[in-house]
C-alpha cells in the first residue's frame, strides 16, 4: 500500500523550477540510485554543549487553516509545529538521544499523517525502502528531548525550510549549531490555507514569512533565548521568506541562504510589497549548488541561467555578502535528509563521500559565519573566505567570491539618531564630525525646524529644542524663519527677553513676517 494523494516533503528544485519539470525530477526514476550515506560519516565535530530538542505545536489565532486530508470543512486557528534546538549543561549519561525515525515521526505528523505506522514511512514521502535507508531509521543523533536549558543567554537561529518541507529536514545542521552554543527553532513549511502551497506563490512566500515571525515570538519565551541577535537560515524556498522578514525586523542581524530561491526566483521577491534592495544591509551568506550539467540542462528543460545569474546579490549595495559555489553539492544535497535519503542522479550527482564531505563544510561555513556575525568573532571571517580544495586530489570544493558595503549614505535621520543619543548637546561639535566623515552629507533648514519644534513643546524636552534652533541658526543665519521658531521656543518655556531678541532678528530679516509683528506688539504690552 502507497499513498498517492500527498504531496512531496523531500526537496528537489520544486520551488526554482516550473512544475513539468520537477514532475521530471521526481519520476525520471530511470537516472536514479540509491544513497550510501550516514550520519557518522558526515563527522560535524560538536561544540561543547549537549544538544536540548522540543517539538510541540503552538497556534497563530490571527490566521485560519484546514486540514486537508480530514475532508471536512472544519476550519482551525493556524496550528504552528514547532523544533527546538538548543544548547544544554544537563548530564545525559542515563538518557538517550533521538533516533532518526523520531524525526521522521515528526516529519509525518506535519504532513498530517500522524497516525500512519511508522513502518510505512519510508515510500510513503517518497524516500526509497532501501535496507541503507532501513538502517538510517535506527541510527542515533546528538540530541536529546526534553532536557533542561542552558541557564546562560544564547543568540538565536530561525530555520525556514525549504518548499512544503519539515521543520526537521535539516536537523544535523540544527544540533550541530546548537552544540556550538545557538538555539535554533523551525517550522515546517506549509501553505497558507492548507498543508500544500497554493499556485500563487507569492502568497505562500508571504504566509512562510509571517510563520517565521511567529517564531521570532515564539522564541521570547525561552528566557535562555537572546531575542534581540537573530539570524536566519533558509533553504530553497525558505529563503526568499527569510529576506522579506529582515527586511521588516530589524532584530535579524544576519541571513544565511542555503542556495536559496531569491537566486533563482528574484521576480517572485520583487512581487512583495515589503521587499527592499536598500534595506537588506545584514551580512549575507549564499551557499549555492553546483552548476547543472549541460545534459541536465537540455533532458529537463532547464534555463542554463539557473547557472550564473544572481540578480540580488548582484544588487546589494548595503550588505557584506558572501557568495559561495560548492562543486560537489546539488541543490536537494543542502539538507540532512536529502545527503540521507534522496534518491542520486547518476547524470549529475558527485559520489556519496564528496557529498558528505561538502554537507560538513556547508555546516562548518555556516557555524564560522554565524560566529563571525552574531557572535562578534570577526577572525571567523577568514574561514569563511577560504577556497575549500580537496587536499587528496587538489581539486576546487567551495569557490568564494565577497563584497563588501559601499559606503553608506548618512542621512538626517542618522544624525538626529546620534544627536538624541546625547541630547541634543555639543551639536556643532557632532555636525562639524559628521561633516569630515560624510562631505556629501547635506542637511536641511526644514528638518531642523521640524524637529526643534517637535522638541520644544515637549515640556520634558524644551531644551533640547532650543539647542537644535541654536545650531540652525548658526548654520542659516539668514533664515527668519528659523529665528523666528527659535523666538516662539524661547517664548514657550517663559524666557521672554531672548524672545523678543529672536523675533526682532527673525523681523529684521523679513519684514513682512506677521507673527513675529504680533508677537513683539504682545509682548511690549
Amino acid at each position: 500500500m502507497k499513498n498517492t494523494n500527498h504531496g512531496v516533503s523531500r526537496s528537489n528544485y520544486h520551488d526554482i523550477l516550473p512544475f513539468t519539470i520537477v514532475v521530471l525530477l521526481i519520476f525520471g526514476l530511470s537516472h536514479w540510485s540509491f544513497a550510501q550515506t550516514s550520519l557518522e560519516q558526515i563527522q560535524l565535530e560538536p561544540g561543547e554543549y549537549t544538544v536540548g530538542f522540543q517539538h510541540y505545536t503552538s497556534n497563530d489565532s490571527t490566521r485560519t487553516y484546514t486540514r486537508i486530508y480530514d475532508y471536512s470543512n472544519e476550519v482551525l486557528t493556524r496550528p504552528i509545529p514547532v523544533s527546538i534546538w538548543y544548547p544544554s549543561s544537563q548530564e545525559v549519561k542515563a538518557n538517550e538521544p533521538l533516533h532518526i525515525l523520531d524525526y521522521l515521526v515528526i516529519l509525518k505528523e506535519e504532513e498530517e499523517w500522524e497516525h500512519l505506522p511508522n513502518n510505512f514511512i519510508l515510500d510513503w514521502f517518497y524516500y526509497a525502502n532501501t535496507d541503507q535507508n532501513k538502517k538510517h531509521l535506527s541510527d542515533k543523533t546528538t540530541a536529546y528531548r526534553e532536557i533542561a536549558f542552558s541557564s546562560e543567554k544564547h543568540p538565536v537561529v530561525i530555520y525556514a525550510p525549504s518548499f512544503q518541507a519539515s521543520s526537521i529536514e535539516n536537523f544535523a545542521l540544527c544540533e550541530f549549531l546548537a552544540s556550538h552554543g545557538y538555539i535554533v527553532i523551525s517550522s515546517p513549511s506549509r501553505g497558507t490555507e492548507t498543508r500544500w502551497f497554493s499556485q500563487n506563490r507569492a502568497k505562500e512566500m508571504e504566509t512562510q514569512a509571517r510563520d517565521v515571525e511567529f517564531l521570532i515570538e515564539e522564541i521570547q519565551k525561552i528566557p535562555s533565548a537572546d531575542a534581540t541577535n537573530i539570524a536566519l537560515i533558509g533553504f530553497s524556498f525558505g529563503g526568499l521568506s527569510n529576506v522579506i522578514v529582515q527586511n521588516r525586523n530589524d532584530h535579524v542581524k544576519a541571513i544565511v541562504s542555503l542556495d536559496g530561491s531569491e537566486r533563482y526566483q528574484y521576480s517572485l521577491l520583487t512581487s512583495s510589497p515589503f521587499f527592499s534592495e536598500e534595506k537588506f544591509d545584514v551580512p549575507y551568506l549564499h551557499m549555492a549548488q553546483k552548476d547543472i550539467p549541460e545534459l541536465v540542462l537540455k533532458e529537463d528543460n532547464i534555463d542554463s541561467l539557473l547557472n550564473s545569474e544572481f540578480v540580488l546579490y548582484d544588487s546589494l549595495s548595503q550588505s557584506q555578502a558572501y557568495k559561495l559555489k560548492f562543486h560537489d553539492l546539488t541543490h536537494s544535497h543542502f539538507s540532512t535528509l536529502g545527503v540521507l535519503f534522496s534518491n542520486r542522479d547518476s547524470r549529475q550527482d558527485k559520489a556519496d563521500a564528496k557529498i558528505m564531505h561538502s554537507y560538513n563544510l556547508v555546516s562548518s561555513y555556516t557555524l564560522h559565519f554565524l560566529n563571525a556575525v552574531i557572535n562578534n568573532m570577526p577572525e571567523a571571517f577568514d574561514f569563511v573566505e577560504k577556497q575549500a580544495n580537496h587536499e587528496e586530489m587538489g581539486t576546487q570544493l567551495v569557490s568564494v567570491e565577497q563584497k563588501k558595503p559601499l559606503p553608506k549614505m548618512f542621512s538626517f535621520q542618522d544624525f538626529n539618531n546620534l544627536a538624541s543619543k546625547q541630547h541634543y548637546k555639543e551639536l556643532l561639535t557632532l555636525y562639524e564630525t559628521v561633516i569630515t566623515l560624510y562631505p556629501s552629507f547635506v542637511i536641511s533648514e526644514g528638518d531642523l525646524n521640524t524637529v526643534g519644534l517637535q522638541l520644544v513643546f515637549n515640556p520634558n524636552k524644551s531644551q533640547q529644542g532650543i539647542d537644535v534652533f541654536l545650531l540652525a541658526t548658526q548654520l542659516f543665519p539668514n533664515s527668519a524663519n528659523l529665528f523666528d521658531s527659535l523666538a516662539e521656543g524661547y517664548l514657550y518655556i517663559g524666557e521672554e527677553e531672548k524672545a523678543i531678541d529672536n523675533f526682532k532678528k527673525s523681523l529684521a530679516l523679513n519684514p513682512q513676517n506677521q507673527n513675529a509683528i504680533n508677537r513683539l506688539e504682545q509682548l511690549v504690552q
